[in-house]
């Protein structure tokens, strides 16, 4: 009989300061997340240096919170999963040399993840994989469609251009003086607006996957300063709603296309992107049309966590993946 394999995960490429331990990659023990969504409120968005001071702070009280919580000790950890990248290289290194510190201290491997791969793996803490399947990542940074064929094989078949959709959502809320972070603002908003302005979709070349947000986004910032110039009055809602219905076509018809071509047999949905109530329903609508089952993690899930990183970790860790201590942030680390 197996062992249980306990993997500490550990993440700040942001401005989330998260310290999770996970059984198996499978069952969630703790997942502590210390936000920092108030410190950069007030700027419109993450400071990389405020985030960085706020992760030296919180790391050591996260991490023996995440002890308390699990009831286990440094005697039951196998291994140690930190996130490498992609990320704010400031924030990365508190993560990355935290890590390094209790890995030599203890005497524990070291696993680096990546951060994307740990959004993907946020979904096989809530049901096990199929292969090959389709994952849909989209959030503040990134905007992507990963194939995979097996556990630990990412193949990158679209991806963002130029803004990714969380970034957009975020440009249009400024406009709309929202606050940050915009997408929970413009979601809430869209469901009570109507998507009555036609603002351009991004289709790009007939058999391409990749996806372009940027001609929206100044669509959309240019049809509200030519509402100004005009005198005209445009309801934040409807903006709201028309953006958010752009968006979610693209990348709902996008996701069942590429589903289709790939034979998938599971598509999964990650990233911060992933909490936004229009995005889910859309896409539960379009695959409830084909046989392809869909995977939404719930919205604790969703947004950047540790315990992602121990299920991707424990991936990396099993199939005797390691890092020495030479490991380094890296913050545009590829997925591959």
């Amino acid at each position: 009989m197996m062992n249980d394999t306990y993997i500490l995960g550990i993440e700040t490429s942001c401005d989330e300061t998260a310290v999770a331990i996970v059984k198996n990659g499978r069952e969630i023990l703790s997942n502590v997340v210390a936000s920092q969504i108030e410190s950069h409120k007030r700027f419109g968005g993450v400071v990389p240096e405020i985030a960085s001071r706020h992760h030296v702070e919180q790391i050591t009280i996260v991490l023996e919170e995440a002890f308390n919580e699990s009831g286990l000790t440094w005697d039951d950890i196998d291994a140690i999963a930190v996130t490498e990248g992609p990320g704010l290289v400031g924030a990365l290194l508190i993560g990355v040399n935290a890590a390094k510190a209790l890995a030599f201290a203890k005497n524990k491997p070291l696993v680096g993840v990546h951060h994307i791969a740990g959004h993907i793996y946020a979904n096989r803490l809530e049901e096990e994989f199929q292969f090959p399947l389709l994952a849909l990542i989209v959030s503040g940074g990134h905007t992507e469609l990963v194939l995979m064929k097996d556990h630990g094989s990412y193949e990158v078949i679209g991806e963002t251009r130029d803004d990714a959709a969380g970034e957009a959502y975020d440009k249009v809320a400024r406009m709309l003086h929202l606050p940050y972070p915009g997408g929970p603002h413009i979601d809430r908003l869209a469901a009570e607006g109507e998507a009555v302005i036609d603002f351009p979709r991004a289709w790009l070349e007939e058999d391409s996957f990749d996806f372009s947000f940027s001609g929206l986004k100044s669509a959309v910032i240019n049809k509200i300063h030519n509402a100004k110039q005009k005198g005209e009055t445009l309801k934040n809602e409807d903006i709201a709603a028309s953006f958010q219905a752009s968006v979610i076509d693209v990348l709902a018809t996008k996701t069942v296309k590429a589903a289709k071509q790939y034979d998938v047999k599971q598509v999964i949905v990650a990233g911060g992107v992933a909490a936004n109530k229009g995005l889910r329903a859309e896409l539960e609508a379009k695959f409830a049309e084909t046989t392809i089952p869909l995977l939404i993690p719930p919205l604790k899930l969703c947004t950047d966590n540790a315990a992602m990183i121990a299920a991707a970790g424990t991936i990396n860790y099993e199939q005797g993946r390691r890092s020495g201590m030479d490991l380094n942030a890296n913050p545009s680390l590829i997925l591959r």
